[in-house]
């Protein structure tokens, strides 16, 4: 058994450039199993005809856990198929006289279990490291909703492989799916377009965090199809995952609000929606409208004009009476707030973002008052 050791750990030298590449200790824990399984064969094939008919596969507990981190499933299969090599190279002098078809018949039925028992080994430990996986990263979603972000989200993160940016998150409805099924087939869509994904389920919401997309757009179509039957809202893109609370909070903020816009496409980006947020209670929302809608007009002959075309329900020719002014002053004062704010008052959805700002910004004077 020695010698047979021996012979397979110098064909692994000379076949394996991996194995000539694993570390002293590394090389050692691999030559001490390698000769566990061959007297763990030897012990079996003692006793086959005893009534033992399952061979032990225990030896490989002689590795430590540490072990099955450096070398891959396909290297262990390299492992066994050497031995196998050495042992049947062998045969004829390690076989009784006329038993060299029953010593391999054996080899053979001993090598598919040995087959099947290093599956079993990664499978378990791929059990092991996908259940801590999906702990993390519904750590780190739960974080960005709650916005507790902290130095150890990037470790959590990098621990996940997670290295993209730009980073957007969109939120919507849960499907009628299994939750861990669709957050699995998230991964392996992310996977297979390049991106990375970060996926968590809360109650009946779906939360996904993409990364690494080269538009907004690209991402929502990748991810879109996922998600159950009503609203999806699309955060503001941000610059890395240490930003994503803020994407994340204003795509929940969107869902919230979603219902004030029943006609709203799908997906609907939160921006879109600083509206019905603003009536909802997001202060974000809030803040980002006063500062794009009435601050840029406050002071000036704009905002009386906007307030009053708004008023007379967008009349253009009432505006001008009640101004004293030419309807073509009307008209540039209009053109002049779209440049300001990015809103077109001639618009319906924009001329009811302006009305909300404008109330808004108001308030925040009677407030400051």
């Amino acid at each position: 058994m020695g010698a047979l050791g021996t012979a397979a750990m110098a064909r692994m030298d000379e076949r394996l450039m991996w194995f000539r590449a694993l570390s002293a200790e590394d090389r050692s824990w691999v030559g001490l199993v390698a000769q566990a399984g061959i007297a763990a064969f030897v012990e079996w094939f003692q006793h086959a005809g005893e009534g033992r008919l399952t061979p032990s596969i225990e030896f490989f507990g002689t590795a430590p856990r540490e072990l099955k981190r450096s070398i891959s499933l396909q290297q262990t299969v390299d492992i066994v198929r050497i031995v196998v090599e050495v042992v049947e190279a062998q045969t004829g002098d390690l076989a009784a006289p006329g038993g060299e078809d029953q010593l391999q018949q054996a080899m053979l039925r001993y090598t598919r279990d040995v087959a099947f028992a290093a599956a079993q080994v990664y499978a378990r430990e791929a059990e092991a490291r996908g259940a801590w996986d999906a702990r993390l990263e519904a750590l780190i979603v739960d974080a960005l909703v709650r916005g507790e972000v902290d130095d150890g989200l990037h470790s959590w993160a990098a621990a996940l492989g997670w290295t993209s940016s730009p980073v957007v998150v969109l939120a919507g409805q849960t499907p009628d799916d299994d939750p861990q099924a669709v957050i699995d087939g998230l991964r392996d869509r992310g996977r297979r377009s390049g991106l990375d994904m970060l996926a968590g389920v809360q109650g009946g919401r779906l939360i996904v965090i993409v990364g690494g997309a080269d538009s907004v757009g690209a991402a929502a179509r990748h991810v879109v199809p996922r998600f159950g039957p009503g609203p999806v809202v699309i955060g503001p893109e941000v610059n890395d995952l240490q930003a994503a609370a803020s994407s994340a909070r204003a795509a929940m903020a969107g869902l919230r609000a979603a219902a004030g816009w029943p006609d709203a496409p799908r997906p609907v980006h939160a921006e879109d929606l600083l509206a019905e947020r603003a009536i909802d209670g997001d202060t974000d929302a809030r803040s980002q409208l006063i500062e794009n809608v009435y601050v840029p007009l406050a002071g000036t002959p704009l905002l009386d004009t906007l307030a009053t075309y708004l008023e007379q329900g967008t009349s253009l020719e009432a505006t001008a009476r009640l101004l004293f002014v030419h309807p073509n002053t009307v008209r540039y004062r209009l053109r002049k707030i779209t440049e300001l704010t990015g809103y077109q008052p001639t618009e319906g959805r924009s001329a009811f973002t302006l009305q909300v700002g404008l109330i808004l910004g108001r308030l925040s004077e009677t407030d400051i008052t």
